[in-house]
């Protein structure tokens, strides 16, 4: 569909910061760069704008979001509240071969990215696990809220900032979310994803020189 192809372009150009907040984005030349019609372009932005990654402005002017000090500690309190709930349900849902295997997948492409030093392919795998912990979440409206929180701060998750040690760190976070849902431990899931959160708030201030 030519509105996922487009949505998926921008996204990708937000994630791999191709796009930097508070930059304008134009309809017609995103149309014009993909060859699609400015329609599926529109309605790519309106998809964009309800999950929080472009702001559409009341004289139709469209950006990339830029999210104040306040609004990153409101979303990394949801975050924090949502997320660990989420690891918690996956894990009391039982054996889920594929499941695992989608996260286990993600956390050695991240490994293997971090390595590297490639922060992109970094972020995409992060994408996909989170993806795969929202998709497997019984309480469908909660997974698609903590993944909504989460992609609000897309921006924020590997900017140039974020060092090599960090990137390590964060995956190893990542492993013991992964390794307490094989182990059907919700309450370590839970701990897992909370302490991942708490971390990310860490690493954020520190990068502000506050911390």
């Amino acid at each position: 569909m030519l509105r996922e192809i487009a949505y998926t372009r921008i996204k990708d150009a937000i994630r791999d910061g191709d796009l930097a907040p508070g930059q304008p984005l134009s309809e017609a030349r995103l149309s014009e760069a993909f060859q699609i019609s400015r329609t599926p372009v529109r309605e790519a932005l309106q998809k964009l704008a309800r999950e929080g990654l472009v702001q559409i402005r009341a004289n139709r002017t469209v950006t990339v979001a830029a999210l104040s000090l306040q609004e990153v500690l409101n979303i990394l309190h949801l975050r924090s509240i949502l997320e660990p709930e989420v690891a918690r349900l996956v894990a009391e849902s039982g054996p889920m071969p594929a499941v695992l295997q989608k996260l286990r997948d993600s956390v050695a492409t991240m490994e293997d990215a971090a390595l590297q030093g490639d922060r992109a392919a970094w972020s995409r795998a992060d994408d996909a696990l989170h993806e795969t912990l929202s998709a497997a979440c019984p309480n469908d409206l909660l997974g698609r809220m903590a993944l909504e929180m989460r992609n609000r701060m897309q921006l924020l998750a590997t900017d140039a900032q974020t060092t090599p040690a960090r990137l390590n760190s964060c995956t190893e976070e990542h492993q013991a979310i992964v390794d307490a849902i094989a182990r059907a431990d919700a309450a370590g899931a839970h701990a897992a994803a909370r302490n991942h959160i708490r971390v990310l708030r860490e690493s954020f201030f520190q990068r502000l020189g506050h911390g």
